[in-house]
């Protein structure tokens, strides 16, 4: 009888195990899916809307962003320490534009089995608009950075939470906008947001 119930335990075991793993991948495709979804979405944007940051004499050479390979490990939570009394900085630009931007906190989070700290940014003027209550700003720069990426960093946008966490998906890392254009004026990450380690994910840098 003891083997018997030993043998049930095991078997429910194995299929407890089979079915998280079944969920897992579930999960796992379904992520997948979604960035090369947003990514085809913005390919078009940027190939045909009268907002895009492509000059219009360009549009029709444009062929599509260039991306690392999705890389679900890159998806991670980070602890958000939230400061007291946060500073006000002029933020440096790649033009003598200088918006102004709160030091929000700071992101700290474990990668490739290594821990980093990122300078969390909120952008004083967008803010206060509709629909942006709860977005921050990272700026960042790695060993990609002028290489496989473009060498003035790249951006991830975040959304402020109330459970002292913080997603950081990195498979989400975009270009600011003067990669494509010069006209824009563009944040440049600071020294102290840069990772020491090479972050293969999100967009690659820019090919004129």
């Amino acid at each position: 009888m003891k083997v018997k119930l030993f043998h049930i335990l095991t078997l429910c075991t194995i299929l407890s195990t089979l079915f998280a793993s079944g969920q897992d991948f579930s999960s796992k495709k379904k992520y997948l899916a979604a960035i090369r979804e947003e990514r085809a979405e913005k390919d078009i944007e940027f190939a045909t809307s009268d907002k895009s940051p492509i000059a219009p004499a360009d549009r029709a050479a444009f062929s599509g962003l260039n991306y690392f390979k999705p890389n679900p490990s890159y998806k991670i939570i980070a602890k958000l320490e939230i400061y007291n009394n946060p500073d006000t900085i002029k933020m440096i630009t790649t033009t003598d534009r200088r918006p102004f931007y709160l030091v929000f906190g700071e992101a700290q989070f474990k990668l490739k089995n290594t821990d980093y700290r990122l300078t969390i940014f909120r952008n004083i003027d967008l803010m206060v608009k509709p629909g942006y209550e709860n977005y921050l700003f990272l700026p960042f720069t790695d060993l990609t950075s002028g290489a496989a990426s473009y060498g003035g960093g790249r951006y991830v946008d975040l959304e402020l939470k109330n459970d002292g966490m913080v997603e950081i998906d990195f498979n989400r890392a975009y270009n600011p906008y003067c990669v494509y254009n010069k006209k824009y004026s563009c944040p440049i990450p600071p020294e102290g947001n840069f990772l020491n380690t090479a972050i293969k994910a999100g967009e690659k840098n820019f090919v004129h």
